[in-house]
């Protein structure tokens, strides 16, 4: 597992009240724009620059390479019964031998030994329980265990998305990325939500190429920081691969003069736990539980486009760590201002790294 956490020792008590904000609910979106790429983006810099997703190609250079998350999101919301109570359960993260970890409501009608029906032929049982809910269960395993998924389970769409009767069909769609392959995902890496084919044309248009990892994102992206210290802590861990072919293209990249530009914050966090301190990345797979805060040396991404990121959490500490945490603060309070949509069907950002010495 990569466990990368660099701060500098004036960040070690930064605290997670310094990454709040008052967020209007009303800027919650609960759908997505339509088309994806009219969503507004906001470029920041040194300066602030309201665009659209569609503007995307004019802020890239042709020995650029945009590294995309190929991850594809499974329905992982389960409702069964034990015994005759109904639960609900959420796989969040693969272990080996097909079992996952998950989170059942509610957990105290659970014990290990306990068998839950999900539907004829389609069962868990509980290996172990744990603290908050948690819960390891035991499944066939690999493609009939996703096969099951997509005739019994539910898109798991974040708490922020309110739905009455949970997910709609729409959103066995929208909640997926047009290059979505690769199965194993309990949540979206948002910012590629906002790709259309047209656009990925249009990008390949300039010269830029598209590289794509794996980072299957676990339904912990959501959970709020709750310490008062950020350096206390405890990230989550997800599953990611970067293989040699791609590495090579965004090393050759960079030594051309190109950028890696990170879309979204699972492929960024993927890149920073293949770097080598000189900025190589390597070819990568495991666990990895990277968390990025003020102070973190980047070391293999030069531009990230992402969401605007809910308050207090891990996201919006990288993103301050990312473009520094003053302009960062402007950003979110200029896009409030402004209307921009928040969260995982909302608007996008292009930042630009910050000067380290500025």
């Amino acid at each position: 597992m990569n466990s990368a956490v660099e701060h500098d020792a004036r960040n070690r008590d930064l605290t997670t009240d310094e990454f709040d904000f008052e967020l209007p609910p009303d800027l919650i979106a609960t759908a997505p724009a339509r088309p994806r790429d009219s969503a507004r983006m906001l470029e920041v810099s040194c300066s602030l620059s309201d665009r659209t997703v569609s503007d995307l190609p004019d802020l890239l250079r042709p020995e650029d390479v945009l590294v995309i998350n190929d991850t594809r999101v499974i329905p992982a919301r389960l409702r069964g019964t034990r015994r005759g109570a109904k639960l609900e359960v959420t796989l969040h993260k693969a272990e080996a031998d097909g079992r996952w970890r998950a989170f059942a409501r509610p957990a105290r009608k659970l014990a290990a030994g306990d068998v839950i029906d999900f539907a004829d032929g389609f069962t868990a049982g509980v290996d172990e329980k744990g603290e908050g809910g948690e819960v390891l269960l035991s499944f066939p395993g690999g493609e009939e265990l996703f096969d099951a998924l997509e005739r019994h389970g539910e898109m798991p769409l974040p708490p922020y998305i309110a739905r009455d009767a949970g997910a709609t069909a729409s959103d066995d769609e929208d909640y997926q990325t047009v290059y979505a392959v690769r199965r194993g995902a309990v949540a979206a890496p948002t910012a590629g939500l906002h790709f259309t084919d047209r656009l990925m044309a249009a990008v390949r248009n300039t010269g830029v190429r598209f590289v794509t990892v794996t980072l299957h994102v676990g339904a912990g992206t959501f959970l709020p920081v709750k310490v008062d210290r950020i350096a206390d802590h405890r990230m989550h861990s997800e599953w990611g691969k970067i293989d040699t072919p791609t590495a090579d293209t965004i090393n050759s990249a960079r030594v051309a003069g190109g950028r890696a530009i990170a879309v979204g914050t699972t492929s960024l966090r993927l890149l920073e736990s293949a770097a080598a301190d000189d900025g190589e990345v390597r070819p990568f797979e495991g666990d990895t539980d990277i968390f990025i805060t003020p102070g973190y040396r980047f070391r293999a991404v030069d531009a990230l486009m992402t969401n605007f990121h809910l308050p207090r959490s891990t996201l919006f500490m990288l993103v301050s760590a990312f473009a520094g945490t003053n302009r960062m603060k402007n950003a979110y309070a200029h896009a409030i201002a402004t209307g921009y949509r928040f969260y995982s069907y909302g608007d996008s950002s292009f930042l630009h790294l910050a000067d380290r010495n500025a």
